[in-house]
C-alpha cells in the first residue's frame, strides 16, 4: 500500500480510528472503484503535507463489510472525519485535492 495512508480494517478500526489523539480521515474503497483509485494519489499527498495534524486511513470496504455498514457508507468512495472517537463530517464521491483539504483543516 502507499506510504503515507494506512489500511485499516474492521478489526482495528477501533483502535487506529475511534481511540486515536489525532483526527482520522477513513477513506472507504474498493479495487473495482475508478473514482477510489484516482482519489488515492491526492490522499497520499494530502497524508504528507499534513503530517501530524490528520491521519488518512484507507479501509477496503469488499474485505472489511461490518464497519462501512455500522457508519451507513452506501457509496464510494467516501469519507468520513473523526476526531475523539466521533464522526465531525463527511465527504462523499472523488473530490479535488484543495476541497479535501480545506474540509479537513475547517473540522479537524
Amino acid at each position: 500500500m502507499a506510504q503515507n495512508t494506512q489500511p485499516v480494517t474492521d478489526a482495528t478500526f477501533q483502535n487506529d480510528v475511534m481511540n486515536s489523539s489525532t483526527p482520522v480521515l477513513v477513506d472507504f474503497w474498493a479495487e473495482w472503484c475508478g473514482p477510489c483509485r484516482a482519489l488515492a494519489p491526492k490522499l497520499e499527498e494530502i497524508a504528507s503535507e499534513m503530517a501530524g495534524q490528520v491521519k488518512i486511513v484507507k479501509m477496503n470496504v469488499d474485505e472489511n463489510p461490518q464497519t462501512p455498514g455500522q457508519f451507513g457508507i452506501r457509496g464510494i468512495p467516501a469519507m468520513l472525519l473523526f476526531k475523539d472517537g466521533k464522526q465531525v463530517g463527511e465527504l462523499v464521491g472523488n473530490h479535488p485535492k484543495e476541497n479535501i483539504t480545506q474540509f479537513l483543516k475547517t473540522h479537524a
